[in-house]
């Protein structure tokens, strides 16, 4: 009787940022947790977790999405939202701060692209540039609904939205509060993110 000899997934790490792998083998590799892994036009790019002025900000908006859903007489329109998905584009593999499905009724499949993605803005240049363009364009051509980008540099929360195949913009300063019909009754103020973000210093030093 033949013996069937199973392939060996192979375990990517830190040391493994910047190697070309295709689509396909991102999809079906294993990797080393406490790291955010992407495909990036077929490079695997490897980064820390966000850092604590981005993330505190994310926890809160998680726990205000929960409680909608658990609480609110609309609450049912959310389906789900977690920290941290992979999101499977065309040719890339990103990884989303937060992701929202709305309206489905039930679980999301596997691999089903979310209605509302959030990506929390960091400091350098192309992270900006990356967050409010490249990321947007393979988001809005997913099909996701509503892509929100909050800046805590500018205290401000960008929503894309697609319009007749361009990218309508809608910025909310931080006196603001904002509503989408996505999830009836749901309020998202601006000011409580940025403050949530501004009370850690930007080298995520905790003592002196």
């Amino acid at each position: 009787m033949a013996t069937v000899i199973t392939p060996r997934i192979r375990e990517y790490s830190p040391e493994s940022n910047g190697i070309v792998m295709t689509p396909r083998e991102f999809d079906r590799a294993e990797f080393v947790d406490g790291w955010r892994y992407e495909l990036i036009n077929e490079v695997l790019v490897v980064t820390p977790f966000s850092l604590i002025n981005e993330r505190d900000p994310n926890e809160e908006l998680g726990h205000w999405l929960r409680n909608y859903q658990d609480g609110h007489p609309q609450g049912a329109a959310l389906d789900a939202t977690v920290h941290e998905q992979t999101i499977v584009t065309q040719s890339n593999r990103r990884r989303a701060d937060r992701v929202i499905w709305a309206g489905l009724g039930r679980l999301p499949r596997k691999k089903e692209k979310p209605t509302i993605i959030v990506e929390f803005v960091s400091a350098g240049r192309r992270d900006r540039k990356r967050d409010y363009e490249t990321k947007r364009d393979e988001y809005l051509q997913l099909g996701v609904r509503e892509y929100w980008v909050f800046d805590r540099f500018q205290h401000t929360l960008t929503v894309f939205t697609a319009s007749k195949g361009k990218a309508k913009k809608q910025v909310l300063r931080e006196t603001q509060t904002y509503q989408t019909d996505l999830l009836p009754g749901f309020k998202l103020p601006v000011a409580r993110l940025v403050a949530l973000a501004n009370r850690w210093p930007d080298d995520e030093s905790l003592t002196d």
